[in-house]
């Protein structure tokens, strides 16, 4: 960790859903993109004073509560950065741009990847994605399947993963198809859980893959304006997932399932340790419902997944 610089940065929301992003200067490392704020650590500097110290003077706020929300590792090839993100809770002034940068706030839902330097993906993705991760279960007909999707979406659902196994390739299409038109009605982004040459011809906002089509891939298969969800299960897999660049991962299963009786789940514990190590947004899978929110939530999960405690409820 020592080869990497260690950077604070502050995520400031206000109650709009709106957060404060400022434009790094032109001449500077990845100069020319907005970011969220914050700076270096000085030496023997703790992250929270580091946090405080910089706020104040970028911005002249000052800092009254703040969280730690997630801590990214990335490599620019010329320079290795820690980010060390926080959430401020609370603080006291008004922001304005004290070193002459622009400043601004920006809906969490207009931020746009390309926008910012390349480390910060992993922020914006968990600004912007929900805390419920819901996977299509099973249905009677394409009008039943409909029908629970809209239940579901009526009901706040604002991501799905739509999971057909026993669906033809020209079935899962047209199905796929349909979710997409319903989906988008609702403002819910639509992952498919299906082979890279199927997606292509989708519109859709991005892939998901099992871990056994995970142990078949060695680049990553869509482009980066798409989510990459991806199944894990182990340490390798995880690692696997990573190396493609995973926007998101399931993790499971963390208790045992209707679907795999007798396999004993992993437990939270486990769940904390395997996804200590991960950049990106992870949601607990297997066994999982609304009330598990709060201790997902509690060791940092972005929040669960489920089938059978989403689908059509």
């Amino acid at each position: 960790m020592s080869d990497f610089v260690h950077v604070a940065v502050a995520i400031i929301l206000n109650q709009n859903q709106q957060v404060l992003v400022s434009l790094r200067a032109k001449d500077s490392h990845q100069g020319g993109l907005w970011e969220f704020p914050g700076g270096k650590l000085e030496n023997n500097e703790s992250v929270y004073d580091a946090l405080k110290r910089e706020i104040y003077e970028e911005l002249d706020i000052s800092i009254l509560k703040a969280s730690p929300f997630k801590k990214i590792k990335f490599d620019y090839t010329d320079k290795q950065v820690l980010l060390d993100v926080w959430i401020i809770d609370s603080f006291m002034g008004e922001p304005r741009g004290s070193e002459g940068q622009q400043i601004k706030w920006q809906s969490v839902y207009d931020l746009r990847l390309k926008c910012f330097p390349a480390a910060n993906r992993s922020i914006i993705n968990s600004l912007q994605l929900p805390d419920k991760y819901m996977i299509t279960g099973s249905f009677q007909d394409e009008e039943d399947f409909l029908l629970k999707l809209e239940v579901s979406l009526k009901k706040g659902i604002s991501l799905v993963q739509l999971r057909c196994k026993e669906y033809s390739k020209n079935e899962y299409i047209k199905l796929a198809e349909k979710a997409s038109i319903l989906c988008k009605s609702y403002n819910a982004k639509l992952l498919l859980n299906t082979t890279e040459d199927i997606f292509s011809i989708l519109n859709a906002d991005g892939l998901h893959l099992t871990s056994k089509m995970l142990n078949t891939i060695q680049c990553r298969p869509i482009s980066e304006e798409f989510l990459l969800s991806v199944s894990c299960h182990t340490h390798a897999e995880i690692e696997q997932a990573k190396e493609l660049k995973a926007d998101v991962i399931l993790l499971s299963p963390v208790k045992e399932t209707m679907s795999h009786p007798g396999v004993q789940g992993i437990g939270w514990v486990q769940f904390k340790n395997l996804s200590e190590s991960i950049d990106a947004p992870v949601y607990a899978l297997g066994g999982m419902s609304e009330e598990d929110l709060i201790d997902a939530k509690k060791i940092g999960a972005q929040g669960v997944a489920a089938i059978t405690g989403f689908w059509g409820r």
